[in-house]
């Protein structure tokens, strides 16, 4: 029986369970870990990230509470399938023939409210995973990992919410609005900003401020349109 591969740890000055929680969660939300990967038994996992047991148990906990993992007596933990709300959700909306314009407007909706439960509801490994992201994402940095920074700035947001189906909302607004975003990341302007942005939802998530934190999301996607709109005006051809 195979088990799945787990990296190494970076290791801070924090709870020792929330960075193990932060860094499995990190994983299983960009898909390095994938649902029904099997993670290896809690010894051989404490072992190899330099954790103790007590330390790992209480992620491991974490995790299962978020409904990331499952775990069963005897048969070790997997990494969970999406609630199968979230799935009959998903794929109702990946059918549709959605417009920018309506995608853009959801999303304008739907995630300042997920900066303010994200406020309300993050754990410290939420906070820790969403810290490690502002801490890789530089405006010198190419278009293309700037804007894979960004989409996993926001969906690691939405975990932080503790709902699945705002993790699937997010997740298809960030799909049908990847070419506007995409023109925002095109300049170094347009990084920076995007950066300044998720720095100002961050410090309103850690000082558990849920109407700060919405309305530095409402600011962060102002901003980001603007920039797309005038990017894009820029590269049509006259």
């Amino acid at each position: 029986m195979s088990f799945a591969s787990i990296p190494p740890m970076l290791r801070r000055s924090r709870s020792v369970g929330a960075e193990v929680a932060a860094h499995l969660e990190r994983l299983i939300t960009s898909g390095e870990l994938a649902a029904g990967d099997r993670l290896p038994a809690e010894r051989e996992l404490a072992a190899s990230l330099h954790v103790s047991r007590a330390s790992l148990r209480e992620a491991m906990f974490e995790l299962e509470s978020k409904k990331l993992i499952e775990r069963h007596q005897g048969r070790g933990s997997v990494v969970a399938d999406i609630s199968e709300d979230a799935a009959q959700l998903y794929e109702n909306l990946s059918e549709l023939d959605v417009e920018i314009a309506n995608a853009t407007e959801l999303r304008d909706l739907v995630e300042p409210r997920i900066a303010q439960l994200a406020a309300v509801r993050a754990a410290d490994s939420n906070l820790l995973s969403l810290e490690d992201v502002l801490a890789r994402s530089q405006e010198d940095l190419g278009p293309a990992e700037s804007l894979a920074l960004d989409v996993e700035f926001h969906t690691l947001l939405a975990h932080a919410a503790q709902n699945p189906l705002l993790v699937t909302l997010c997740t298809m607004t960030t799909n049908w609005t990847r070419k506007t975003r995409e023109l925002s990341h095109e300049t170094a302007e347009g990084r920076r900003i995007s950066v300044q942005g998720h720095r100002a939802i961050f410090e309103a998530v850690v000082a558990r401020q849920p109407a700060p934190a919405g309305a530095a999301m409402e600011r962060h996607l102002r901003e980001i349109r603007a920039i797309s709109t005038e990017h894009g005006h820029r590269r049509a051809p006259s």
